[in-house]
């Protein structure tokens, strides 16, 4: 059963998907932001379709520590699956995700990704990726935009740990812009490069804003790194 749900998701999916890229190509004559909240329905749609399809439904604790936020934010989040890339830019829209330039040249995938006005990367050339990601980010934040970024740079198995990058820290010192931290555990419903969709219950921690002031990146990337970890073991815990 499961595996039809997820077919019937994935065909959807699928669909959609090539309805919104080829809509997002007259779309950039739109302004900056019409173009960019009418593609953010795209993901609400995606996220919709996986709770009816394969009951993927989700939870939000923390929602205060958005309603207070001041904008923009940087917006430091745990990787584990698609569903949190495409969950976090309508709870943070507006917004900018620092992504592969790969997933550009995907046909209409690529084509709606570019109307969200991502900053692309070249993950090979990690000395230039890093200039990138720090002057179209602070362009990003002066338009107003917040910035999506994933630390670990990849997906990461429900449980595991990557390497947490500075950048998204880094931005943050450089611009004087508070961080959100998230946590979840969307990778244990929705795992990274598997086909099926697991019904059930996703949990996202939206954390505490944390201000930038006096304080170095290394040791803002560690207090950041520290409560996110802390708080997916909390999650895993309370999911047993």
């Amino acid at each position: 059963m499961a595996w039809i749900r997820s077919l019937i998701f994935g065909t959807g999916y699928f669909v959609f998907t090539i309805v919104y890229g080829s809509l997002s190509l007259p779309l950039f004559f739109f302004p900056a932001r019409a173009r960019h909240k009418i593609t953010v329905s795209w993901t609400h749609l995606i996220i919709f379709w996986a709770r009816i399809c394969c009951g993927v439904k989700f939870r939000v604790i923390g929602m205060e520590n958005i309603e207070k936020r001041r904008w923009p934010v940087v917006v430091l989040s745990k990787h584990q699956s698609t569903w949190e890339t495409l969950f976090l830019q309508g709870l943070f829209w507006p917004a900018s995700t620092i992504l592969k330039k790969e997933l550009l040249s995907i046909p209409f995938f690529g084509w709606g990704l570019r109307a969200l006005r991502p900053i692309a990367i070249d993950r090979k050339d990690t000395r230039t990726a890093l200039r990138e990601v720090k002057a179209q980010g602070k362009r990003r934040l002066e338009e107003g935009l917040n910035l999506i970024i994933f630390p670990e740079g990849t997906r990461i198995a429900c449980g595991a740990k990557g390497k947490y990058a500075r950048s998204g820290a880094d931005i943050a010192v450089e611009n004087n812009v508070s961080i959100i931290p998230i946590a979840h555990n969307a990778g244990s419903l929705w795992p990274s490069k598997r086909f099926i969709k697991q019904a059930g219950t996703i949990t996202v921690v939206v954390g505490s804003e944390i201000s930038p002031q006096g304080r170095d990146s290394r040791g803002l990337m560690s207090e950041v790194e520290n409560w996110i970890e802390q708080t997916c073991d909390q999650i895993a815990k309370q999911a047993v």
